[in-house]
């Protein structure tokens, strides 16, 4: 593997801080003579071949230039779910970094459960705990260790290093019982061209034993920032081993990169194939009776939920790049649980990353590859 001296991206790091500079600055969206959007950048690095040249983020990604943040190529977008309730990050070069600058360098300790309640948990005998707060943040058996969020994914600063990924925003689900960092991979899935989707990890340590450290793909469309859940046969999601052995750590970074590069890979495949099946005004309707059907009882909620459904399909944000479509159907879905289903700012996000929002997305997509079988 090339060291980051070979690479290109420069690093300023010392023991409190890591901040990598990048390669390019981004000009503009383009569009080619199909109509496809795509990005331009001018190579500032000023010892490369191409310094001062224009370039595509493809070209940046093969000449292991770091491409720097691209904003969005649409107008007025809604922020992301996760907009308030994480800290944007300023290119940190390690893990260790991007955990400092989100103020989420706590301390989380093992404590004997019988000397903090009074109520016994069966086969759970110890509770973690904030050192800065004092909050508890879970019941845990005898042999939990809690992993320290600024070693929790030193494992994947291989590919922030070699240009395969950059954290983006880092954040906090409660009082501290789960700790996240989204990093954005190179590249997009172009559905249809002009419908732009990012291509994201998202790590997650946890301090409350429902978890190790976890690696997840969460794709996201940029026209409207939803977070698209896809059920690709039960893979997208990995435990992560932590061992703080550095070789080790590589070949799980670099063994993730290659199931998130085959992953996209087929999502890019499956989205444009929703976006080219054009479904009729009552598909649509079946679609979304099947997504949220009737109950034993009062359906007023039920009713309610499509009636929001529809209007999305209509006129949410990106509807114009995509009505008419399954695509467009299910990204009515996404929108929904991201935007509109969960208000409640302390479990929004564990509802559309891992709760009822996702499960309601990942059926919108089982639902949606069915219909383009049949």
């Amino acid at each position: 593997m090339m060291s980051l001296s070979e690479q290109g991206g420069a690093s300023d790091c010392d023991d409190q801080r890591c901040v990598r500079t990048s390669d390019a600055t981004f000009i503009g969206w383009q569009e080619n003579q199909l109509g496809e959007l795509f990005p331009l950048y001018t190579v500032t690095r000023a010892s490369h071949s191409l310094f001062n040249s224009t370039v595509s983020d493809s070209t940046l990604q093969a000449m292991h230039l770091r491409i720097p943040r691209t904003p969005t190529p649409y107008g007025k977008v809604a922020p992301p779910p996760w907009h308030n309730l994480g800290t944007e990050l300023d290119n940190p070069g390690t893990a260790s970094a991007a955990i400092e600058e989100a103020s989420l360098d706590f301390t989380v300790v093992k404590r004997p459960l019988d000397s903090l309640l009074e109520m016994p948990v069966r086969h759970k005998n110890f509770v973690t705990v904030r050192t800065d707060t004092g909050e508890i943040l879970g019941v845990v058996g005898d042999d939990y260790e809690p992993i320290q969020n600024r070693d929790a994914f030193a494992f994947f600063d291989t590919l922030v290093d070699n240009n395969e990924a950059m954290y983006e925003t880092a954040g906090v689900i409660g009082q501290g019982e789960r700790i996240w960092l989204l990093a954005r991979l190179p590249g997009y899935i172009r559905v249809q061209g002009k419908d732009i989707v990012g291509k994201y990890l998202l790590l997650m340590n946890s301090h409350d034993d429902s978890s190790s450290v976890l690696a997840k793909l969460t794709p996201i469309r940029v026209v409207c920032n939803n977070t698209l859940a896809a059920a690709l046969k039960g893979e997208g999601e990995v435990q992560i081993r932590h061992t703080g052995d550095v070789a080790e750590d590589a070949e799980q970074a670099l063994a993730l990169l290659g199931m998130s590069n085959s992953l996209y890979s087929q999502l890019d495949t499956v989205f444009n194939r929703m976006a080219e099946t054009r479904i009729t005004d009552v598909q649509l309707r079946d679609y979304i009776s099947e997504v949220v059907p009737d109950k034993s009882e009062d359906n007023t909620e039920v009713h309610g939920i499509r009636r929001t459904f529809l209007e999305l399909y209509e006129s949410g944000q990106g509807a114009h790049l995509s009505r008419g479509t399954l695509w467009g159907a299910f990204n009515c879905v996404t929108e929904y649980t991201d935007h509109e289903m969960e208000r409640n700012r302390d479990t929004r996000l564990e509802s559309i990353w891992f709760g009822r929002g996702e499960q309601l997305k990942r059926k919108a997509f089982h639902l949606a590859e069915k219909m383009m079988q049949s």
